[in-house]
């Protein structure tokens, strides 16, 4: 199978115009259009819709996205093992990451890797709402939580911890709690949960709470928002310590119950679609984004 013509359907598929796709590979447009219909015919099914308007994926397109990519994927691989690899990693890389997180520590790495890869597109949906790697066609996600998807394979970025935290001036109104009980009498500001917390210190004492039963609640969807939410005073919230680490060491946050963090041991993965072999333009970010925040986090409590 032609893998030029696969990557002129990635391409296509991730920008939704052939021309385009196209004329990043230096095809002229009616070269381009007679190339995917020439693999369609030889697949058999239609990979994308056309109209006067716009183009769109079908649901077999949708469907051989990825086997398109592993091809691509191999056929680079193939060609590093002899020594012959790009000098230029090209294409487009689709990369979703909580927008909080990415604003923070991503974005200001990035003038350093396009610097590295002036030929690679990076394409990047910030939010704090997770996105669905196959149906949204992305290369690569940041995530916070285990994986489950058994389709989908991680490497750890770094370990995170999550603590409770308030402002001075909160702790000054209302008091400091002294234990996970004390919690139920305080305003609580939870990140779009309230299921139950557990709790451990360091020697392995174990408590829990339920923020259900907090005397005040304020649910909310966004990191920054809720931080700043606590530093205003506005109640106890648990956060990621990369987020309030420099707040907490600046004195603005006080940690609350100091001697606990929140039971689960979270960790920042990079997620992938599973493949037998992962895409040069994957891995050269994931190695970046590994070596500038993973090997030596700045939010470590440790440190």
């Amino acid at each position: 199978m032609d893998t030029q013509s696969l990557r002129l359907f990635v391409l296509a598929s991730e920008t939704l115009n052939i021309s385009a796709a196209g004329r990043t590979l230096g095809m002229a447009p009616a070269v381009a259009s007679t190339r995917i219909a020439k693999l369609e015919r030889f697949l058999g099914v239609e990979l994308l819709h056309r109209s006067t308007r716009k183009v769109s994926l079908s649901v077999e397109g949708q469907d051989f996205l990825p086997y398109a990519r592993e091809m691509i994927a191999q056929e680079e691989a193939a060609v590093a093992a002899l020594g012959k690899g790009q000098a230029q990693i090209s294409g487009t890389l689709r990369f979703t990451a909580p927008s909080t997180f990415a604003q923070r520590y991503i974005a200001p790495l990035l003038p350093e890797f396009m610097d590295q890869h002036p030929d690679l597109t990076l394409d990047l949906h910030l939010s704090d709402a997770q996105f669905d790697l196959i149906e949204g066609s992305y290369d690569l996600a940041l995530r916070n939580a285990v994986l489950a998807d058994s389709s989908l394979t991680a490497r750890k970025l770094a370990d995170d911890a999550r603590v409770l935290c308030a402002s001075p001036a909160y702790l000054d109104r209302y008091g400091v709690p002294q234990n996970a009980d004390d919690l139920v009498a305080h305003r609580l500001i939870a990140f779009q949960n309230l299921d139950p917390k557990g709790l451990i210190a360091a020697d392995g004492t174990q408590a829990e709470f339920e923020p259900k039963r907090a005397a005040h609640r304020l649910v909310l969807n966004d990191g920054l928002t809720q931080k700043r939410a606590t530093l205003d005073g506005a109640g106890i919230s648990i956060n990621s310590m990369w987020l309030v680490h420099d707040a907490i060491a600046d004195g603005t946050l006080i940690r609350v119950l100091p001697d606990y963090e929140v039971a689960r041991k979270p960790a920042l993965w990079l997620i992938y679609p599973k493949s037998n072999i992962v895409s040069t333009k994957v891995r050269v970010f994931m190695d970046f984004l590994i070596k500038h925040i993973g090997n030596a986090p700045v939010w470590r409590i440790d440190q």
